[in-house]
């Protein structure tokens, strides 16, 4: 996959986005937003906004940036958040998660819901998210990652040269996301159907001196 190859997919993918993985991922949006335990005036990066189907789950107080590579998704996401009734105050804007023009430290949460096996190079946008989180803040992951079972690996692994030309690959390992440099694991659950999808929290830590 490449930048341009998923954004040209997910231009055409738009219009049956929700239809297609609303119902079936909302569990762990909610779980994941609920884990983020947000306080009045907190700041949120929303990696990956899609057509906004996390806009009506964060609360009022929030502060929320929803960022995506893809033009027809924010369009709909535009929608989403003209009748989005949790008070949050959100802004959206198109970037590519690999080169995002915000500055060091300048979010308590980034988030990045189901998009770190669409992404080309995801350990690029993992240390992207890093970049951009103050210490102490919480960098959030949910995401399939491949199995660790013999037959489910080999499954994965025969299904994903399918799946990348529908913009996403099932055999990503999570040590992909795993090791980064200030980026301590402080939580990995399992959520949605069959518990098939994995809830990472990272906390940054501070920079030694």
């Amino acid at each position: 996959m490449d930048v341009v190859a998923v954004g040209r997919f997910y231009d055409r993918f738009a219009g049956l986005y929700d239809l297609v993985f609303n119902q079936v991922f909302q569990p762990g949006r909610v779980e994941s937003i609920g884990a983020m335990d947000f306080r009045q005036g907190d700041r949120v990066l929303e990696v990956g906004v899609g057509t906004g189907l996390n806009l009506p789950l964060y609360p009022a107080g929030v502060r929320v940036v929803g960022i995506d590579l893809s033009s027809p998704m924010l369009k709909e996401a535009r929608r989403r958040r003209r009748v989005a009734d949790g008070g949050a105050r959100i802004h959206l804007g198109q970037m590519d998660a690999t080169r995002m023009a915000f500055p060091d430290d300048a979010f308590d949460f980034v988030y990045a819901p189901y998009v770190i096996s669409v992404v080309p190079h995801p350990r690029e946008v993992v240390a992207e998210m890093g970049r951009v989180c103050r210490p102490g803040g919480k960098v959030v992951i949910v995401n399939h990652f491949g199995s660790r079972h013999r037959l489910g690996h080999w499954l994965e692994s025969k299904l994903t040269p399918v799946t990348q030309h529908m913009g996403f690959r099932l055999d990503l390992p999570v040590e992909s996301v795993l090791g980064l440099d200030g980026l301590e694991k402080i939580d990995d659950r399992r959520v949605n159907l069959l518990k098939l999808w994995r809830l990472l929290i990272f906390e940054k830590q501070p920079t030694r001196c």
